[in-house]
């Protein structure tokens, strides 16, 4: 089963419509999609009733659960807790914060930010990830993303080794923005296979993580 908790739809900077993409990833024999699209905060509310509804009439008829989501993407840091906390109020069901990658400016703070956060749930392609930063996201529930997105996908290695030492869990996204990029298999543990992981911690990042999410992402 292939969970796959951070892709776009045009909705941001994504191809595909929001049932086009949850579509292509049934098709793909995903178990569960998240649509997470780029945010700020003019257009926090417009986005998230979009995506949630979408996402609502997707996994009432298609064999699919389809999240609604967010990427907090390229705030100053000191927003990033109010803004999460924000978008859980209008009805995200998972908040992902754009991490300071290494392929992209992202403001410095904003890993810590987001490992402080109560509301975040996912700090994406975190990049150089500190030790204390990885404690964090470990000691607040927080995961932290293992990329098959090819530009942020180089520091998967050093992600991997910082996680494992703090006892944080991490999981496999595809970062998708258009069909192309949807996760396979095959892709899924080439990436993993490719971040120096064990068959074990392949397990774990495939399967047994994403199940341990899922209870929160779900309606009551």
């Amino acid at each position: 089963m292939l969970y796959d908790f951070h892709t776009h739809s045009l909705l941001s900077d994504g191809a595909l419509s929001p049932l086009e993409l949850v579509r292509r990833a049934l098709i793909c024999g995903y178990r569960a999609i998240a649509i997470t699209d780029h945010v700020g905060v003019g257009y926090l509310e417009r986005v998230i009733a979009e995506i949630t509804a979408d996402c609502a009439l997707a996994t009432s008829h298609w064999d699919i659960i389809a999240i609604p989501g967010v990427e907090l993407t390229h705030l100053p840091p000191a927003a990033i807790a109010e803004t999460a906390h924000r978008a859980k109020e209008l009805g995200a069901r998972l908040v992902m914060v754009h991490g300071e990658t290494v392929a992209e400016p992202v403001a410095p703070g904003t890993n810590r930010a987001a490992v402080e956060c109560p509301d975040v749930d996912i700090l994406a392609h975190p990049g150089l990830l500190t030790a204390e930063e990885a404690t964090m996201a470990a000691a607040n529930g927080i995961f932290l993303e293992v990329t098959s997105r090819t530009q942020h996908a180089v520091t998967n290695g050093h992600v991997v080794a910082v996680a494992r030492r703090a006892g944080a869990k991490l999981l496999l996204n595809s970062d998708a923005h258009d069909e192309g990029d949807l996760l396979t298999p095959a892709l899924a543990r080439n990436v993993a296979l490719g971040a120096a992981l064990s068959n074990e911690e392949i397990e774990y990042l495939l399967q047994t993580n994403p199940k341990d999410l899922m209870p929160r992402l779900l309606p009551e």
